[in-house]
């Protein structure tokens, strides 16, 4: 089924996420930022591609709904390794415990994106990615909880920052390691009638 063509252009990011602000920014478009407020809590036996969309779709329809004459755009990442779903560390000791499960194994890197507008949705896509971690020493790892940096990532690392130089190897897009698959938002957006070069705030 086609998604409908939005007559609007106003584009609106429902993410905090200052990775998911810079690639859109660097991919052309204009755009507001407006948190959805949802919690993002996970229901019991719920896999990481339900609850990335999930997410997704429910922070893009938080705030449709506040902004009705807008397109929304919402998005979610999850880290599973091991079959465990690894979110956002609650502190040093749960990114400790990560990133050791992370060191030497493949982990997956799942992201969900969703549009909706006047409050209803109009489509979703999962986008997943492989990431191979090198063996990591526990003085690396105590190193990059000085930095700060694991703290408001999925999985505790960024692959923009100073985790990157803790991959060995990505199979899938590196844009999606970081929070969104710019490419296949771009599609998306483009089939709603917005395009990088006409999107106006």
């Amino acid at each position: 089924m086609t998604p409908p063509r939005i007559s609007h252009r106003r584009l609106i990011l429902a993410s905090g996420s200052p990775r998911r602000r810079s690639l859109l920014a660097a991919a052309g478009l204009d755009f507001e930022v407006a948190e959805s407020g949802v919690e993002e809590n996970r229901a019991p036996d719920e896999g990481a591609t339900d609850f990335a969309r999930r997410m997704a779709l429910e922070k893009a329809l938080a705030v449709s709904v506040r902004t009705p004459d807008a397109l929304t755009l919402g998005a979610d990442t999850v880290v599973e390794c091991a079959s465990e779903i690894l979110g956002k560390p609650r502190g040093p000791d749960d990114a400790r415990r990560m990133l050791r499960m992370l060191s030497g194994r493949t982990h997956r890197v799942v992201t969900a994106f969703a549009l909706a507008a006047d409050g209803e949705p109009i489509e979703s896509r999962v986008v997943t990615s492989l990431v191979r971690f090198r063996p990591l020493s526990e003085s690396e790892i105590e190193a990059y909880l000085l930095t700060g940096e694991p703290f408001d990532k999925a999985g505790s690392y960024g692959i923009q920052g100073d985790g990157a130089g803790f991959i060995a190897e990505v199979e899938g897009a590196r844009d999606n390691v970081m929070g969104l698959p710019v490419r296949e938002v771009l599609e998306a957006l483009a089939r709603s009638g917005v395009n990088a070069s006409q999107a106006v705030k």
